[in-house]
């Protein structure tokens, strides 16, 4: 559904009757301030999903397939079709394994590990035929006037993480990496847009569905997921203790602090294994918040992240439209873009 701007004023009378599009065209009242909605893309997450939800029989004249590029595409035109935001990055992984992580845990995504490099980024496991689409992808995204952000040495759960942070408004996060719950915020309006399949179901992911579902709320998910563990990202988490037994120490003592506090606390409520397995579990549970948690303090580049109306290279967009074939999917979000 489309989700209107939250718009602070003071008068006492109704909205008049315009009022619930979503913005208003003309100053009405006392308004203050018109909040702008912003839209996050775990663009890595969406383009994976694309590539495995679009048959790789979407190629360009030449053959090449274009089914990431092109899913990617009409992903974008659903959201801003459905969402309407004002504002929107695609955030990137400039390193998918930053080292700094690996340095504190070293099977940190290592299954994942294609090629090890000296200097730079190691490689990942990506199907030979996404590689390819991943720069026709940034070539569109520029061209089009979206932007686009990595930031060397950090993933784009780090990027989304600090646009989050200085963000002055609500926030969508669209993602499929449920590592960035741990941001859902009710009181600032950060919600994290889950795809359930393709784009147009999603779990909207707030406050109270984590709680349902997790029985934490944002804050302490990454505390959930910490002591739990991770198979898909390499982290081992505390042995013996799983997502219920998690949930339910988190919620007896708060935070993973107060756990750890427990286990020196000879009258506190363990369970002899659980204080058991939580002490010997100290060097992990010590280096294990920085890699869970997404970092808020990244040095973003300054980029305009206004939602264009036009494309920002119309002539270089025509040229990548003909030479990859993307016809009626970008022509379906200029269309959105415009409207």
């Amino acid at each position: 559904m489309s989700v209107p701007v939250h718009t602070a004023f003071t008068p006492c009378r109704p909205f008049p009757a315009d009022c619930a599009g979503h913005r208003l065209s003309v100053p009405y009242g006392m308004m203050r301030k018109v909040t702008r909605r912003l839209m996050l893309l775990d663009a890595a997450s969406l383009y994976f999903r694309a590539y495995f939800g679009v048959p790789d029989s979407v190629r360009a004249p030449d053959g090449t397939p274009v089914n990431a590029v092109r899913g990617l595409l009409d992903f974008i035109d659903r959201l801003v079709r459905d969402h309407r935001p004002d504002d929107l990055v695609a955030c990137m992984d400039a390193d998918w394994r930053p080292q700094w992580r690996v340095e504190l845990i070293p099977s940190y995504k290592a299954h994942r590990v294609a090629a090890e490099h000296e200097v730079g980024p190691d490689e990942e496991v990506v199907p030979d035929t996404l590689s390819p689409q991943v720069p026709v992808i940034e070539d569109v995204l520029d061209t089009l006037g979206i932007a686009r952000v990595g930031v060397e040495g950090y993933e784009a759960d780090d990027v989304i993480g600090t646009f989050t942070a200085r963000a002055k408004g609500p926030v969508d996060i669209v993602t499929g990496d449920r590592d960035l719950y741990q941001l859902v915020d009710d009181a600032r309006g950060v919600r994290v847009l889950y795809p359930l399949k393709g784009v147009g179901t999603l779990q909207l992911t707030d406050e109270a569905v984590l709680r349902e579902k997790y029985g934490v709320d944002g804050g302490g998910y990454a505390d959930l997921a910490l002591l739990r563990g991770d198979p898909s990202d390499g982290l081992p988490g505390v042995p013996g203790i799983g997502e219920k037994t998690a949930a339910k120490l988190l919620a007896e003592y708060g935070d993973l602090a107060g756990i750890m506090a427990a286990v020196d606390d000879p009258s506190a409520r363990l369970t002899p294994s659980q204080r058991r397995r939580l002490d010997e579990a100290r060097p992990y549970v010590a280096v294990a918040p920085r890699v869970v948690r997404v970092a808020g303090d990244v040095p973003l580049p300054d980029v305009d992240t206004a939602l264009p109306r036009e494309p920002r290279d119309p002539a270089g967009l025509d040229a990548l439209a003909a030479r990859w074939g993307l016809g009626g999917s970008l022509q379906r979000l200029l269309t959105t873009l415009r409207t």
